[in-house]
């Protein structure tokens, strides 16, 4: 009985990872909007502390070939070094409107979101690109993202995005996952109900939407703000998309004992936010599925080697073809099944640690600060 049910979890991994190849084709043949005409554009940028080649990320956004934006940044207060960064590439580009603002102490757990509310307060510009530290981009994202939305129905973009991983081992074992696998997940769920969410660390999104949905305020409790920022975005009627424009996102030097933070923060805060989606993600770990079923049947081969040559099939297409990423193929073994094992603790413990600091996550994907 045993060796027939992990069969049929075998066959569905297969089956998801078919669909996912087939999602990814479809976003390839998506050809971007030419511009038309600019509007102007906010860019948000929220800091805490030093990312790794924090300046060279920055300079990427003041670099833009576009003819009308400003870049907003936050910080908490004076003592954060990325102050200092932003003021030296400020005075390299003395042509950009750019400001910094002092936020100070956050009143509800989300920082990020407090800091993004404090900066759209004083934005000049109906659509707003909002980025992580951590992100580099191409001169032209500001015009990508410009003519996709001059489809007025557009609300909400979420763009995808390749990783770069630093020189530690659990960095680039993490950067191999997010390439070969993350955007998987995305791409088949763009195909099967449509964008009805956003994540990632670059969101666009027209200020009228996010007011009309409630403002931060509606997201300042929540810990994945940016999946419940196109959730609620869709459930209101606005145009959700994933853009056709790709970023960077750097991952810094990380050691195990971050990496596994960041990791359980990211899978106990996914079970909160989509708990039958967390609960499907079984099925798209072929290479455990199919070890499993070597170990209670190993006269079923053929399946197992089946269901590891087509995720080998799909890592290469998500890599190469959507992200266009290197892969270090002895790694992926070795994220799948580290992957497979925080998939697991996902379902347990309630507490994340977050930039030093400790929560608790609700089981509505809220978040309260532990004292």
């Amino acid at each position: 009985m045993i060796p027939f049910a992990i069969a049929a979890l075998v066959l569905g991994a297969v089956v998801y990872s078919l669909l996912s190849i087939v999602a990814a084709m479809r976003y390839l043949a998506i050809r971007p909007p030419t511009l038309q005409g600019s509007v102007p554009i906010s860019i948000l940028k929220p800091l805490a502390g030093l990312d790794r080649d924090l300046e060279s990320n920055l300079r990427t956004f003041f670099e833009q070939d576009y003819p009308e934006f400003e870049i907003l940044f936050a910080v908490r207060d004076t003592s954060d070094p990325a102050m200092a960064v932003v003021e030296k590439v400020q005075r390299e580009y003395p042509k950009i409107p750019s400001r910094l603002l002092l936020t100070g102490e956050p009143p509800y757990p989300n920082s990020k979101v407090f800091k993004l509310d404090q900066m759209l307060r004083v934005a000049a510009n109906d659509l707003v690109v909002m980025s992580d530290s951590d992100i580099r981009v191409g001169s032209n994202m500001l015009r990508t993202i410009a003519a996709e939305f001059q489809d007025p129905k557009l609300g909400v973009a979420t763009c995808p995005y390749r990783a770069v991983a630093g020189p530690s081992f659990w960095s680039r074992l993490e950067a191999t996952g997010m390439n070969t696998d993350f955007i998987a997940g995305i791409l088949t769920a763009r195909m099967l109900e449509g964008m009805r969410f956003a994540v990632g660390p670059t969101i666009a999104a027209r200020r009228s939407v996010l007011e009309g949905i409630g403002g931060f305020d509606r997201f300042k409790d929540f810990l994945a703000e940016d999946f419940v920022m196109g959730k609620f975005a869709a459930e209101a009627g606005h145009g959700v998309s994933l853009s056709s424009y790709m970023i960077e996102h750097h991952i810094g030097a990380i050691d195990l004992r971050h990496n596994a933070a960041h990791r359980l923060r990211w899978v106990r805060s996914t079970r909160r936010s989509r708990p039958w989606g967390y609960a499907g993600q079984l099925f798209t770990m072929p290479l455990p599925l199919a070890l499993m079923l070597l170990a209670v049947a190993p006269a079923w081969w053929p399946a197992a080697s089946i269901a590891i040559l087509i995720r080998g099939a799909a890592a290469w297409v998500f890599a190469r073809l959507v992200l266009k990423a290197r892969i270090n193929w002895a790694l992926v073994p070795v994220e799948d099944l580290m992957a497979f094992g925080f998939w697991i603790a996902g379902f347990f413990g309630n507490t994340i640690v977050w930039r030093g600091t400790r929560y608790r996550v609700e089981p509505d994907g809220r978040f309260e600060i532990l004292r």
